[in-house]
């Protein structure tokens, strides 16, 4: 199962709206085929593996991460499948909490006469699928603020100058976040000041392009930004309407959305995003846009670079919201992880919610 976990998560950034599976198929102790889910429409991680054996695999066992799914969608049903090729058992990680498919997978298998056995590495199978499992639960995506800060956590220095804030190890796996995720979101200040892409470039010209917003309540967004050819740049519902033609002559998607003050309702935004089938979205920033996903309880994580550098009370707060006024009332974070990339360590955890 734990080959299969890993399969699984080579396709992250790339699935949405479903899930990351992998699976392993096993007969007297070797290992026959392997495969995964690798995008929405293709074929799902059982049927990627069967594939290679003529869709036959009499007496096998099968370890796949998620329960196999028993109805029509954009690929036939995987259930269908296993019963073809005579396999003779199926572990899997963990059942799918998509309603369509909840235990019915697995009572499926087993009223064929296939042997079923659940909640192999269960843990293990459902960290690789938050998003997915958020995103079935709640329709919305699973939110990370993701950014790079000095020791006493600004993000830039006192006239915005933030390059570079990390080494270049941090930015590399900045990079491989973006990689990994479905939209990337940053503030219209960040695009003001910094100007960035907003690609994944890995080495070798590796990587894949996140979905690009940019959260900008009055349409301030210079035209030749260069994140602006098909962004979806957000803005309130009173934005000027010859900025949105200037915008959109760029190649922008204009979204109009509830807002106070120029700024937008951030859970209005998160709801249109779950709509438009976005599981996993990367907040780089600014920040008040960072504050303002914590202060609306709307941020599942934080990834925070954090540099051995320090530059004072005139620089760029990480958090740019007035916060709790009480230590006991502060954001924390639970399962957190730190790793050394180079002098930067990379610190992670998720946001508890206050009960």
């Amino acid at each position: 199962m734990r080959q299969a976990v890993r399969l699984g998560l080579r396709a992250r950034g790339r699935t949405s709206p479903n899930p990351l599976v992998g699976c392993v198929i096993v007969r007297d102790g070797r290992v026959l085929a392997t495969g995964w889910h690798k995008r929405a429409g293709e074929d799902h991680a059982e049927a990627a593996a069967l594939r290679k054996l003529g869709w036959r695999a009499p007496r096998a066992t099968v370890y796949v991460t998620l329960e196999p799914h028993g109805f029509h969608g954009r690929t036939p049903p995987c259930t269908e499948r296993l019963i073809e090729a005579k396999v003779a058992r199926v572990v899997v990680g963990m059942k799918d909490p998509n309603p369509r498919v909840h235990g019915a997978g697995l009572k499926q298998l087993a009223r064929a006469g296939i042997i079923v056995d659940a909640g192999v590495l269960g843990a293990e199978c459902a960290a690789i699928n938050r998003p997915y499992l958020k995103f079935v639960a709640e329709k919305r995506p699973w939110v990370t603020l993701k950014a790079a800060v000095t020791l006493d956590g600004r993000l830039a220095a006192r006239g915005g100058d933030a390059k570079w804030v990390s080494g270049e190890l941090s930015r590399l796996e900045a990079h491989r976040m973006r990689d990994t995720v479905d939209a990337i979101l940053v503030g219209a200040n960040t695009v003001r000041l910094d100007d960035p892409a907003l690609t994944t470039r890995l080495p070798s010209g590796r990587g894949h392009d996140p979905k690009r917003v940019i959260l900008d309540g009055r349409l301030t967004v210079p035209p030749e930004a260069r994140a602006l050819p098909g962004a979806l740049v957000v803005c309130t519902e009173d934005a000027d309407p010859a900025r949105e033609r200037r915008l959109a002559k760029r190649g922008a998607e204009i979204l109009r959305l509830r807002g106070k003050h120029g700024r937008v309702d951030l859970k209005a935004l998160v709801r249109e995003l779950g709509r438009r089938e976005i599981v996993s979205l990367l907040v780089e920033g600014g920040g008040q846009v960072h504050g303002g996903f914590l202060a609306a309880g709307l941020a599942d994580e934080v990834a925070l670079f954090v540099a051995p550098k320090l530059i004072g009370a005139g620089g760029v707060p990480f958090i740019g919201v007035d916060g709790p006024k009480r230590m006991a009332e502060a954001w924390r974070l639970g399962a957190v992880s730190t790793r050394r990339l180079g002098d930067d360590i990379l610190v992670v955890g998720d946001v508890l919610r206050s009960s």
